[in-house]
């Protein structure tokens, strides 16, 4: 076992700044050092650890195959113990820092983004940096902390935590209801006009179920308004161009204001979960637990 005794630890810092930065020059410059004094360290930490980091050459400086894997330790390594203290100093509701947050557009806008503004009003030292994109985001590569998930999960190796439940109505305009009729049953969807959303994996495909099990699958077969947002799917649908299927968190205020009406209220579209999904780790930030913790509250 290694006598960690005999290695300057602080120089892991020293070492995952100059990989980060580039350069010697760079790392010195963040951390506020002479070159001359990162040099040293890098030298000093290879000499501890009995293997060599670094390639240096007058244009570039490249890792070594050791270096590179142990690059990825000390930054995990560092990770943890910044997490740790920030557990110890702050406890269950005092986090701080900046918590970055990754959503889909229309849950993102409708959802999250008041729910972070809460937050910030109870925790005020606690930033925020919310990224909303309909694309899936890399958490590693991007620096998210935590992202919301709607639907199927694919298989990413992150921590999933189900936070509530995705549920979707049919709906249309009253407008779009007095030119075509109210339909009473599934078999009178298919040749209604539709609003799809082409992101979908069977956008013009969907099956109902009611209350007595009965299951009806719908193919439908007049597409008039195709788009890959769920923001112009709801314009489009409010304009009265056809139905849609919808998100109840998106459509809920306007059906309750009268701008939408919900069809065939008796059947129900398959359900899905909400999820919270964030790197592994043996510490989990308090400013990603409060998140998820009042994601529950609001999804719920």
């Amino acid at each position: 076992m290694v006598d960690l005794g005999n290695i300057n630890l602080n120089r892991l810092t020293t070492f995952v700044a100059v990989v980060e930065a580039g350069s010697l020059t760079a790392a010195a410059d963040r951390l506020g050092l002479a070159k001359s004094m990162v040099s040293k360290h890098m030298q000093l930490l290879e000499q501890e650890i009995g293997v060599g980091l670094l390639q240096r050459s007058t244009r570039k400086l490249n890792l070594t195959e050791a270096g590179r894997e142990f690059y990825e330790a000390c930054r995990q390594l560092l990770q943890s113990a910044e997490q740790a203290i920030e557990q110890a100093r702050t406890g269950r509701h005092s986090p701080r820092g900046t918590l970055r947050v990754a959503s889909p557009i229309d849950y993102g806008v409708i959802v999250v983004a008041p729910l972070l503004s809460v937050l910030r009003a109870r925790y005020p030292a606690l930033k925020v940096d919310l990224v909303c994109a309909d694309h899936r985001i890399d958490l590693i590569a991007e620096g998210i902390d935590v992202a919301v998930r709607l639907g199927k999960l694919g298989d990413s190796g992150h921590v999933a935590t189900r936070v509530g439940k995705l549920v979707r109505w049919l709906v249309a305009s009253p407008d779009f209801i007095a030119r075509h009729g109210m339909p009473a049953a599934p078999q009178d969807l298919p040749t209604l006009p539709l609003v799809s959303l082409s992101v979908l994996p069977q956008p013009n495909v969907f099956t109902l179920e009611n209350a007595a099990g009965e299951v009806h699958e719908v193919r439908m077969l007049n597409t008039v308004f195709t788009t890959n947002t769920a923001y112009a799917c709801h314009a489009a649908a409010l304009a009265g161009d056809g139905m849609m299927r919808a998100t109840t968190f998106s459509v809920q205020p306007d059906v309750a204001a009268g701008r939408l009406v919900r069809l065939l209220p008796d059947w129900s579209l398959p359900e899905s979960d909400i999820h919270a999904i964030y790197p592994a780790t043996s510490h989990l930030p308090q400013k990603v637990r409060v998140f998820i913790d009042a994601l529950k509250v609001a999804a719920g």
